[in-house]
Order: C-alpha cells, then sequence, then structure tokens
C-alpha cells in the first residue's frame, strides 16, 4: 500500500513511517496538515493515517476538505479523543476508521489492511472464501451446496471476517464493528458469537475456517 501519515508528534509519525516500511508499504509522512493536505490532493494514496489535534488544520476539516473535493482515499483517524461522540462525529465527517491512542502499531496496520481492501472491492454483492459463499443483497450463506442460516449479527460478523479473510481481526475491531461500543465490556459477548458462527459453518468433516489467534484476534481461512 502507499500511505500517507499525517501525524504532528515526530516521534509517533516516523515510528509508524517505519513499521509501514518495514513491512514493504510507501509511505508518505507530513508533520503538519496544510503540507499532508496538498500531498493527498496533489498524489494519489491507498490510505491515509490522520491525527486530529493538528497545529495549523484540524483534522476533521482536513478530512472535511478531502471529501469536498471527491476525495474518497480510505481514512484512518488517529487520537487521543475516544468517547463514542468522538467517534461518531469522526465517522460521519468521512472517516472510514478510527484508531485511539496509545495503540498496538499491528493494529494500526490490520485496520489499513481492512480499510484498502473494503475500498478495493468496491460494490461487490458477493463474497467467496474458500468454498464458503455470502450474498451481500439476498443475505444468502452457503458453503458446498448446504444452506446456512444466520442471525442479523451472526451475518454482519462472518461478512467482516469475509472482507477481512487471511488478515487478523482483533477483539476491539469486531466489537467497533457491530456494535459501536467499549470493547472491553463485549469481549465475552464477541466469543460466543464466534463460537455460534463456526459451529453453523462448520459440520462433520469440514475444515475449520475460523481460527483464534491468541492474544489477537480472529482470522478467517480458505482451509
Amino acid at each position: 500500500m502507499r500511505v500517507l501519515v499525517i501525524e504532528d508528534d515526530p516521534v509517533l509519525g516516523r515510528a509508524i513511517s517505519q513499521g509501514l516500511t518495514d513491512q514493504g508499504d510507501r509511505c508518505q509522512w507530513s508533520d503538519n496538515g496544510l503540507k499532508g493536505l496538498t500531498f493527498a490532493s496533489q498524489e494519489r494514496f491507498d490510505a491515509i493515517v490522520l491525527d486530529l489535534m493538528l497545529p495549523d488544520m484540524a483534522g476533521l476539516d482536513l478530512l472535511k476538505k478531502l471529501r469536498n473535493e471527491q476525495n474518497d482515499v480510505p481514512v484512518l483517524i488517529l487520537t487521543a479523543l475516544g468517547s463514542i461522540d468522538d467517534r461518531v462525529t469522526g465517522l460521519k465527517a468521512g472517516a472510514d476508521d478510527y484508531l485511539v491512542k496509545p495503540f498496538a502499531f499491528a493494529e494500526l496496520s490490520a485496520r489499513l489492511d481492512a480499510i484498502g481492501r473494503r475500498a478495493s472491492r468496491g460494490t461487490a454483492t458477493a463474497l467467496r472464501v474458500g468454498n464458503l459463499h455470502l450474498e451481500l443483497t439476498t443475505r444468502r450463506v452457503e458453503r458446498e451446496g448446504r444452506d446456512i442460516e444466520l442471525t442479523p449479527t451472526e451475518f454482519r460478523l462472518l461478512e467482516y471476517l469475509m472482507r477481512n479473510s487471511d488478515q487478523v481481526v482483533t477483539r476491539r475491531m469486531l466489537c467497533e464493528h457491530l456494535w459501536e461500543a467499549d470493547w472491553e465490556g463485549v469481549t465475552n459477548v464477541i466469543e460466543v458469537h464466534i463460537n455460534r458462527l463456526r459451529s453453523k459453518i462448520n459440520k462433520g468433516d469440514e475444515p475449520q475456517m475460523i481460527h483464534t489467534v491468541r492474544g489477537s484476534g480472529y482470522v478467517l481461512r480458505s482451509t
């Protein structure tokens, strides 16, 4: 991915840029909003990491300018403001995801991968991972010709896992995606839904598709 990082903290900005570079991404770092807006307007990026508390231009104002210019680049907001109202404000302004400081770099990387894949898949009406097929319009799920009945929450959970197949999805990401809630309070609920979903998509000798990554979250794989 080609990522633009707009972060005025030099230590954090360099750390994010170096981490992305080390994993093979191409990264451009801007330490102020005006310069970042120029980069974003003149060049094409696969994703932007945007701090809200910038000294020369508020991150939300920068985001609104991008969206007013019909620039649909995926944006991950990075900020110390972590209340539900703050997250809702950012998402309504046009952000694709929201990560609260302090954070683990692995989660930032996973979220960037996720919003990048969602953007690249555009308006697809069906998802397929291995022999598992999900229809977004009819909300039908089947595996090897076997129809799978899911609750609305299970359907959204499976859709999210399939959109991010072969990538670790953290419990926090799942909680925020499903309920926009404080992830620490609903971790056990996620585990219950994951176990129910596993029991429905795996029957008999069918290989397990949803795998637990200890200490991180879950990953859906074709085999």
